[in-house]
């Protein structure tokens, strides 16, 4: 059987302060009635994403959009149906929104939308929002005051709020203990911290997550972190994409896109190649590899989450 194909356009449309997302309820005459979703709508057949979403948004909430960039692309499967989200963060926008056509809107803090239930195509945009869009990566700094005004400087001069805390050369208690210093800085500035190593880390310190090597990510069979925490991969072709899916990533980073002074050996994927791998991911992803923030709308524009950069913001 050929399935039906349903391209749809989906707005993440996130408050002034960052805090706050809008919602819309589904009608309970629909599919998924009762359940929360991103507003938006089927596109027409002779409508870009864009232009379907300004539509829906007007015809459903009576806001004009000013200013969108992509977010997410999501290919979801149903029995009867393949479902394209093409979704959208909505940066600027006018009116006050309201459920013209019935439906409820509200708008819901970050942290509680794990608490709503959706239609399973829109879960990898709740990680989407989540996320920022700049990914600071550690160097392997020795020192430890040095690593401290490091992670302090990003944290207050250019606003980092997602950190992968990588020190290989360290042992396991050395690492534990620049992994509470890395915390303590993190929980001041509202920052993530995700650790770089075994899922075991977790049980010595509650940091926010795990990030995976693309090795160890190919070695397992199930998810190694409960729900509660967030679960990253290093990647670097489909096959550890797919892999990243089944296990149940939250988010990746994809490398690397430049050539890099460190691996000068490895051929870089370039952008092209890039979209076309992010296109099929079904989750957040950062580029990495020659990263700079200059290269940020750039990447949101071929599918990125955002960059991950090590030298950009380790200074």
């Amino acid at each position: 059987m050929v399935k039906r194909r349903v391209h749809v356009a989906a707005a993440a449309i996130i408050s002034a302060d960052g805090r706050e997302v809008l919602l819309a309820r589904r009608p309970s005459n629909v599919d998924h009635g009762g359940l929360w979703e991103f507003p938006g709508g089927k596109l027409a057949p002779y409508e870009t994403g864009l232009e379907a979403l300004k539509r829906e948004l007007h015809e459903e909430l009576g806001v004009e959009i000013r200013r969108a960039q992509p977010l997410i692309r999501i290919h979801h499967e149903y029995s009867d149906k393949h479902i394209l989200l093409d979704v959208w963060q909505v940066h600027d926008f006018a009116g006050e929104p309201f459920g013209r056509e019935g439906q409820a809107v509200r708008w819901v803090p970050m942290e509680e939308l794990v608490n709503y239930p959706f239609p399973a195509a829109n879960l990898p945009i709740l990680r989407a929002v989540m996320l920022p869009t700049e990914y600071l990566i550690t160097g392997e700094e020795g020192e430890e005051g040095g690593f401290q005004a490091r992670l302090e400087r990003a944290l207050t001069e250019d606003g980092v709020r997602l950190v992968q805390l990588r020190a290989k050369d360290l042992d396991r208690g050395d690492f534990l203990a620049r992994a509470e210093q890395a915390l303590a800085l993190c929980r001041r500035h509202e920052a993530r911290l995700i650790l770089n190593g075994e899922p075991e880390l977790l049980d010595g310190l509650d940091a926010d997550g795990i990030h995976l090597t693309s090795e160890r990510l190919m070695s397992l069979d199930r998810r190694p972190v409960p729900e509660g925490k967030w679960l990253s991969a290093s990647t670097h072709d489909r096959a550890q994409l797919i892999q990243a899916q089944r296990i149940g990533c939250d988010f990746v980073t994809l490398s690397p896109l430049r050539t890099t002074p460190s691996h000068p050996e490895v051929a870089p994927i370039g952008w092209h190649d890039f979209q076309q791998l992010v296109e099929h991911a079904g989750m957040p992803v950062f580029a990495l590899g020659g990263m700079t923030r200059f290269d940020a709308n750039h990447a949101r524009a071929v599918g990125a989450q955002g960059i991950a950069s090590i030298r950009d913001f380790w200074k």
